[in-house]
């Protein structure tokens, strides 16, 4: 029997748990395209209900560009002209329009809830599905901490994309294309001028966006180290304690959320920049229409109602644009997060049974390990040209110190982990070519860490055969 000492599967697992929780760089922004065309396919089921949200949507934008239309009406041709009743009339088309339009809204938005609610229902059930079928080396790189932040807060980031900007982004849009067509119908001249306005705007959107892009996705990073670490701390607290390590986990957890704290100020601030710019070209979008409209009344080219109108107008398509500026935010904080969650997804599964994997009939319980070669990283062997056998009854207790590889012979006994090299049989069969789950449903363990989920005794002694009877968990 052979093995090496240096390092120890212990160093050499927790090392790789280290890196797993806390790498050090941050990844470069991913393709948002990619991630968001993922985010769509888990939409496409509710296509039928997604197209009459789009309807209700399409019917509220309409109704709310005939409000100033209307009062533009209302100013030309029946204030001027002092007819009360054309007013009324009108006020009441008016109060129509805005009261159709938030009852329609309504309705859109609670039909999105339940949509993106069913959607991101079934994005957690694939993620967590998906985690059970990874490889024990996949955790072993991986923390606790930062897998719990991919069904967490990634998740949460996704959620508040999806459930609550959907329809609002879509609003927006049809309602800056519906006041842009709008204008040019009703003047040409106005309509110019605020199209020259708006490509400024947009361009200051989309320079401050690029780098709250890059902000949310080190934020997004960074909460899930920080995650890590609060993990780690809490669930090995007796082992802390036992080593008087308090101090050095204060200050991994301060070193991790001062880095929380830094990126979050740099996505923050470039996010909270965006909400006095639209403001400010706001103003200078009216001061431009007034300006120009102002001009044009004195010639006798457009009247008071058309330039009324035309100010509403730009008032409201301050609003959407707004609205685009912050869903931007949650946007990429979602499209990082999905990043993240696709991720995990993509990473492959443990590996399958062999096709001709058999499942047999009994064991009688003869072990043996064949020049076995194994390591937890390529390169770094931890067990090498290994072989001993365990008849059928007798009792073999393997002996060693810390990190020595005892508790790794078992992970490969049960398939937990592959052997790099030679063989390992029971009976003289190769347990490669038995179907793990019955391998595993053969073999009595005692985990050297005990672990209890939540629940009585009982139910975690019935955890290994959840049919067994009280008498058999009790005997």
């Amino acid at each position: 029997m052979a093995y090496e000492q240096a390092p120890s599967t212990q160093d050499i697992r927790s090392s790789m748990q280290r890196r797993g929780g806390r790498p050090g760089k941050i990844e470069k922004a991913k393709d948002p395209r990619l991630a968001m065309g993922r985010l769509l396919r888990y939409l496409a089921p509710y296509g039928l209900s997604l197209c009459l949200v789009a309807g209700f949507v399409l019917i509220y934008s309409l109704l709310g560009l005939g409000g100033p239309y209307l009062m533009g009406v209302a100013i030309d041709r029946f204030i001027g002209g002092k007819d009360a009743a054309g007013l009324a009339r009108t006020a009441g088309l008016m109060l129509a329009a805005y009261a159709f339009s938030n009852l329609f809204q309504v309705a859109a938005n609670w039909m999105m809830a339940r949509i993106s609610q069913g959607a991101l229902r079934n994005l957690r059930g694939d993620l967590f599905a998906h985690l059970q079928t990874l490889s024990m080396g996949f955790f072993d790189t991986h923390a606790a901490g930062g897998l719990m932040s991919r069904l967490t807060s990634d998740i949460d980031a996704i959620n508040q994309a999806v459930s609550q900007n959907v329809t609002s982004l879509l609003a927006s849009v049809l309602s800056i294309s519906g006041i842009l067509v709008a204008m040019f119908v009703l003047d040409m001249w106005l309509a110019l001028a605020s199209v020259l306005v708006v490509p400024i705007m947009f361009a200051f959107t989309e320079f401050v966006a690029r780098y709250t892009r890059r902000g949310f996705r080190a934020l997004q990073k960074h909460l899930g180290e920080l995650n890590s670490v609060m993990e780690e701390a809490i669930t090995g607290q007796k082992v802390v304690r036992a080593f008087r390590r308090n101090e050095s986990v204060i200050d991994a957890f301060r070193r991790c959320n001062g880095q929380v704290f830094r990126a979050a100020v740099w996505a923050n601030s470039y996010a909270f920049l965006l909400m006095p710019l639209t403001n400010v070209l706001g103003n200078f979008f009216v001061i431009v229409l007034a300006g120009l409209g102002g001009w044009l009344a004195l010639q006798g080219l457009v009247s008071v109602g058309i330039i009324a109108t035309f100010i509403n107008y730009a008032q409201n398509f301050i609003s959407p644009l707004r609205q685009l500026a912050n869903m931007y935010n949650a946007i990429q904080a979602a499209l990082a997060g999905a990043e993240r969650v696709f991720e995990i997804i993509d990473t492959p599964s443990e590996a399958d049974d062999a096709p001709d994997a058999e499942t047999p009939e009994a064991i009688r319980g003869d072990v043996r390990f064949d020049r076995v070669n194994f390591g937890y990283r390529a390169g770094t062997p931890i067990i090498k040209d290994m072989t001993f056998e365990a008849r059928a009854g007798e009792t073999l207790a393997l002996v060693g110190p810390t990190g020595a590889g005892k508790t790794t012979l078992i992970n490969l006994l049960t398939r937990f982990y592959e052997i790099d090299g030679g063989s390992i049989t029971i009976d003289g069969k190769e347990i490669r070519s038995i179907r793990k789950a019955d391998l595993r449903r053969r073999l009595g363990i005692v985990l050297q860490d005990t672990f209890l989920f939540s629940g009585t005794v009982l139910e975690n002694i019935r955890y290994g055969r959840l049919k067994a009877t009280d008498e058999e968990c009790i005997a």
